[in-house]
This record gives C-alpha cells, sequence and structure tokens, in this order.
C-alpha cells in the first residue's frame, strides 16, 4: 500500500530523464512505515450515488483517472491562505485612508501661515485675517522665510487695538466676522484621534464658565494636565491650599483623565516651572497641544513656557522670537499654531480658543470686551456695607430686614432681587473693577434700568448700542439653603464675568432679629442675565483670609487618595 501511495504522488509529475531513481531507498521515508487504515467499499444504490460525495469521504476515495482532479488539502490551504491575506490588505488599505481623514488638526506645512494666529497668508483683503502686503509676502517666499511673517491684523492687535474676527455661536457682535465659533471648533473636532498630551487652560476667575463641559468630546482619552491660569488676581491673604484642593474637590466630580493640576500665573511666572517639568515628564515623545476656552490667556501662558523652558533648551529659547500674538480680544488665534519648542520628538501646538455662547464675552459689543478682563487683583464689594451704602444713599435704609427688597445692578449684565433672607445676610461681588453696582428698591428696579441703560448700567456703553441691546432675557429663580448660618452657603457664578459670594450672617453686621433668622432655612434670591448666559451655583469659594478660616478639607478614603490628581503651586 505505501508503494502504491509513493506512485499516485510522484505519476504527475514529468521528471528529466538523467535523474536515476534505481537507488531509491524507501526506508528513508519513516512516514510511510505508520500502519495506513484501510476502508473496505461498499456497493451504493443508485439514489445515494446521485448525490456529492462528502468532504471525508473525497479524502478516502481514490482517484479513478477520469473528470476533474478533486482540490487536495494542500489547494484548499493555499486558497484560505490567499482569500486571508487579499482581506488583510484591503483592512489594511481602508485603515489608511481613515487616518488621512482623521488627521486634519497638524499644521499643513505647504500653507505659510501668520506666526502669530495661524491665519493662512494671502494677500487679496485687505481687512482680513492673515493679509500681507504683496511686495513683502513675495520677498519673504524668495527667501524661503514665510514663517517669519505676521499678519497686518496681528501687528494692530499688538499694539492694542480691538479687532474681531469670530462671530457665530459664541463670538462676537459688532465688527467684521471671518471665520465662525463653530468652524474653528470643527478644527479641533480631531483632536480625540490624536495620541497627544493635552494642557488644558482654565481662568481662576472664572472657573465654571472656562472649563469646557464637553471637553471629553475634544480630548478624547488622551491625558490631559490641567493649568489653572490668573491666581494672581486671587484676592489678597488668599491661602493657595485651599484653593488647590478646592479645584481639584470640583475637577474630581467631572472624571476626566488628569494628570495634575497646576495653580499658576502667566505675568508672575508662578507655577510654570512645575507645568514645564510635567510636560517633559508625560510626554514621551507625542505632541503637546494647549487647549482653552477663548479669552483664557493661552498666548500668555505658551510665551512664559517657552521663557521657562528656555533656561535649558534650545530649541525653546529659538522659538521664543516667533511666538502667538497675545491681545485682549478673545479669538486671536484662528488656527492651530506649530511651535517647535521641544529638542526631542514632538510639537507644540497652539489652537483656537473655544468660544463658547454661554460667556457674556459673547453678548457684548467688541468695544466693551475690555471691561470684562480683570486687569488687577479682585477686590469683593460686599452689600450691605456701610461704605459702599453711604455712596449709593441707602444708608439707615438696610434696617431692620437688610437686602430683602432690594435690587443689585452688576452693571447692565446681571441683576439680583432679594427675595428672602437674613437681616445679616451679604452679597459680595467678585469681578472686573470697571463693572459699577448699583442698588435700588425693587419697586423701581424696572424703571432705573430702563433710564440708566447705557449710562450708568454699562456695558452696553452709550445709548447708540441700547437698540441694539437684547436685555436679560434669561430669569433664574435660586433656593439656596444653609446649615451653618457661620460659614459662605454658596457661590452664584455668571459665565464670563466673575461669581458672587453668599453669606447667610456676616460678623460685621449685627441687625438681626433672633426669633426672626430662626424661621429661615433658605435664602430665594432671582438672578437676571442676558439670553444665552449660564448662572452656575456651586461650592463657596475659598478667597481671602477669611477664605482660610472657614474653609473644611473633606475626608478621603484610601481609594480616592490613591486616584486622586495632585495639584501644584
Amino acid at each position: 500500500m505505501a508503494l502504491k501511495t509513493i506512485s499516485t504522488f510522484l505519476s504527475p509529475l514529468s521528471l528529466p530523464n538523467h535523474h536515476n531513481f534505481s537507488n531509491f531507498n524507501t526506508k528513508s521515508l519513516n512516514i510511510y512505515r505508520i500502519p495506513t487504515l484501510v476502508s473496505c467499499k461498499s456497493t451504493q444504490s443508485q439514489t445515494q450515488s446521485q448525490f456529492p460525495l462528502s468532504e471525508t469521504q473525497l479524502l478516502s476515495s481514490e482517484p479513478d483517472g477520469t473528470g476533474a482532479a478533486a482540490p487536495t488539502r494542500g489547494d484548499r490551504f493555499l486558497e484560505r491562505q490567499q482569500a486571508d491575506e487579499a482581506a488583510k490588505l484591503v483592512i489594511k488599505e481602508i485603515r489608511k485612508s481613515k487616518k488621512k481623514k482623521k488627521k486634519v488638526l497638524k499644521v499643513n506645512t505647504l500653507v505659510a501661515s501668520c506666526y502669530g494666529c495661524g491665519a493662512p497668508l494671502q494677500t487679496s483683503e485687505l481687512d482680513a485675517p492673515g493679509y500681507v502686503d504683496t511686495d513683502a509676502y513675495e520677498l519673504k517666499k524668495k527667501h524661503h522665510q514665510l514663517r517669519t511673517v505676521l499678519c497686518g491684523r496681528c501687528r494692530l492687535l499688538s499694539h492694542g487695538q480691538m479687532i474681531t474676527a469670530v462671530g457665530g455661536n459664541g463670538g462676537y457682535p459688532g465688527g467684521k466676522q471671518f471665520v465662525s465659533a463653530d468652524e474653528l471648533r470643527e478644527k479641533l473636532s480631531n483632536l480625540r484621534h490624536e495620541k497627544a498630551l493635552i494642557v488644558k487652560l482654565v481662568d481662576i476667575t472664572d472657573f465654571n464658565g472656562s472649563f469646557l463641559s464637553r471637553v471629553r468630546d475634544l480630548t478624547g482619552a488622551n491625558p490631559i494636565i490641567l493649568v489653572v491660569t490668573k491666581v494672581d488676581l486671587l484676592p489678597k491673604g488668599t491661602d493657595f491650599n485651599c484653593v488647590g484642593d478646592w479645584v481639584v474637590e470640583a475637577t474630581t466630580k467631572k472624571k476626566l483623565n488628569v494628570l495634575s493640576v497646576h495653580l499658576t500665573s502667566s505675568k508672575s511666572l508662578v507655577g510654570i516651572a512645575g507645568v514645564a517639568s510635567e510636560i517633559q515628564k508625560e510626554k514621551k515623545g507625542r505632541d503637546v497641544y494647549i487647549l482653552g476656552s477663548a479669552n483664557v490667556g493661552k498666548s500668555a501662558f505658551i510665551s512664559a513656557l517657552l521663557k521657562m523652558m528656555a533656561q535649558r533648551d534650545p530649541a525653546a529659547a529659538a522659538a521664543q522670537k516667533y511666538k502667538p500674538i497675545q491681545s485682549a480680544v478673545p479669538g486671536t488665534t484662528l488656527g492651530p499654531i506649530q511651535i517647535d519648542a521641544f529638542l526631542g520628538g514632538g510639537k507644540l501646538f497652539d489652537t483656537p480658543g473655544v468660544h463658547l455662547h454661554h460667556r457674556q464675552a459673547a453678548v457684548v459689543h467688541s468695544e466693551d470686551l475690555p471691561v470684562l478682563a480683570p486687569q488687577s487683583r479682585l477686590r469683593g464689594q460686599s452689600f450691605p456695607d456701610c461704605q459702599v451704602a453711604s455712596k449709593n444713599g441707602m444708608a439707615g435704609k438696610f434696617n431692620p430686614i437688610g437686602l430683602k427688597g432690594f435690587s443689585i445692578f452688576w452693571g447692565g449684565l446681571v441683576r439680583i432681587d432679594v427675595l428672602q433672607v437674613l437681616p445679616e445676610t451679604c452679597l459680595t461681588f467678585y469681578g472686573p473693577k470697571r463693572l459699577q453696582i448699583h442698588v435700588v428698591p425693587t419697586d423701581k428696579a424696572d424703571e432705573f434700568y430702563k433710564k440708566e441703560l447705557g449710562v450708568k448700567l454699562t456695558p452696553p456703553t452709550g445709548k447708540d448700542k441700547v437698540d441694539e441691546w437684547r436685555g436679560l432675557e434669561t430669569m433664574q429663580q435660586l433656593k439656596i439653603k444653609f446649615e451653618d448660618p457661620e460659614r459662605p452657603a454658596s457661590d452664584v457664578a455668571i459665565s464670563g464675568l466673575g461669581w458672587i459670594a453668599v453669606e447667610p450672617k456676616r460678623k460685621s453686621l449685627r441687625i438681626s432679629d433672633n426669633n426672626f433668622a430662626e424661621t429661615i432655612k433658605e435664602l430665594h434670591l432671582t438672578v437676571r442675565v442676558p439670553g444665552p448666559v449660564e448662572i452656575f451655583v456651586r461650592p463657596p469659594f475659598p478667597v481671602g483670609k477669611a477664605g482660610a478660616e472657614w474653609y473644611q478639607y473633606r475626608e478621603l478614603t484610601a481609594k480616592e487618595e490613591e486616584v486622586r490628581s495632585k495639584w501644584y503651586f
């Protein structure tokens, strides 16, 4: 049987005549020494023979020399292998095409862009971002120096002029609008597909409004270094241990992949060295993207970061010469700007600010934008307050019920009606100093608003802009509960503006009726703001010397201690 099997395999082969198999030793083929099972064929009926044989029958039967040869196991194995390889090639091509579509955030080096704002350079439209004089453009192009060109708009911004370019959802009314807020956000939409390190910036003076509630839609699963900016604007005497713990507590609730939290000031360089060290530690060859809402201070932070990194990294020192433009106008950066800041692998990218429709900056005129940006250390303005009350002609009118029945206007942007409070309840306003505060009886508030809007109640500034003003369309009733009247109950944060600290009982005020105070367990306020602006009720923010006195640290479990982000200052 073994010899017959060998002849079966060798018979189809045509071999040259000079090959001599006379000395072929069949004993060398050990595989044919294994006993082979021989199955006896049984006679099948005519009906059964009409059906095709099974695979087992085909393998066990011997070819009869007629018809097409049946495929062997080797043939079928090769066919499967070829099919698998073809499928793998198709899948590989599909993945390549998807990756090409996703990687749209990276700067296109074929298109020269302004290093100040990231807008593509152009010579046709004078007022548009990216405009460069034709002769200057051709000269720089000839010498391969287009990466050193600053557009006309950036030159004006660097000299303090307010030139907006972003309109639409979250953009700004007034002035020309060359790009929409949605288009800028679309440039960041594919960042979640990149393997990158995200440095996310948050403004401490507008923590809730600038945090980006849907940040995971932009970052995906990428790790985040959270940088809290402008801490130098907090009131004197603020304990940063309390502030850091408060920020980490608020961040933990958002369930993001935050590696660490850093309290920084781009102006004084406080905390910048810690961020630079953390970036070098966690970068691991990846690109680094600076992400944040519009006017959160990204360009100022990058300038401070490069200055700090230049002490050790010559690449960062060289990059300082052509860094993004800093301006008070939200929406200065209009495209991703690549910065060669690392001597090793990876690039640093400044990205366009995310424009949010729920911030106050999205509703005021472009000329009023500087009013919303605090330039110096915050100082809370409290009501009732003897000095402030005397200036407003309200001295002696708060007894014995305090603020109840009064309305407080924070410029022309916020109105607070005090419905139910304790006699010693105090409201302290933290925000831009240029925004004036006025207190009037609630029954005269509507008349006062119509008369003084654009005059005392600014922004809007000037009666010519009042007709375009949308007014205080959103009204939200707040019921603030408190357990300990000696501690602040909560903050009422106005997106894009600041916050109001609500204290049930202020120690400096001694005008309460104890019997009356015991009947009140919650405070009732009505807050009015322009249509899209959001109102946040949050745990009280510990600022000033008093903040360290009443702030209480929460006891953490062992598991929370392990996963909780660390903060640095």
